[in-house]
């Protein structure tokens, strides 16, 4: 099965990280939660505890099959570090399988990499990515070969199964 990383800080939105990353588990992937240091404590908006399996100055892309971002504010925060937006964009130009949730597409726009890209996110960030050259979509979940991305909490069901079935495509 597959490795995937899982680049989440503060404030994640809770559900946008334990829905996809039980599903992941349940299909027998490996995930790896990546933050600034390991074992750092993160704390999600609605309260969830997470600690960090590994720092990101600890992991190369080259390390893993896929990767995961979750939203609400955790994006934000991750997009003013250059060493995450590096590990995104290696996933990128890798075509690695990326899947991001809500805010998490915030990243895609700091990598200069959305040209182009058809792509879905959270109402206030699809303006973000069209300006950025994004084909930007409002539906549940969009795929743009190894792309997956989805709206809100309320599109779970489909973005856990297109990145499933993208994982089960690359295997």
């Amino acid at each position: 099965m597959s490795k995937i990383a899982v680049i989440v800080t503060n404030d994640v939105e809770d559900i946008e990280y334990t829905s996809p990353v039980d599903a992941l588990k349940n299909a027998g992937h490996e995930v790896v939660t990546i933050e600034n240091k390991a074992g750092n404590p993160i704390n999600g908006k609605h309260g969830l505890a997470i600690t960090a399996d590994k720092g990101i100055a600890d992991v190369s892309a080259d390390d893993f099959d896929g990767l995961l971002i979750p939203g609400g504010f955790s994006p934000d925060q991750l997009r003013a570090d250059e060493r995450f937006v590096d590990f995104v964009k290696a996933f990128l130009l890798g075509d690695k399988p990326v899947f991001a949730i809500c805010h998490g597409p915030q990243l895609f726009i700091q990598s200069g990499l959305t040209k182009g890209r058809t792509m879905t996110a959270y109402t206030t960030v699809r303006p973000d990515l069209y300006y950025a050259g994004a084909v930007v979509k409002d539906q549940p979940v969009v795929v743009d070969q190894n792309f997956v991305t989805s709206r809100t909490p309320d599109d779970l069901d489909a973005f856990n199964g297109s990145m499933l079935e993208t994982l089960k495509r690359n295997a």
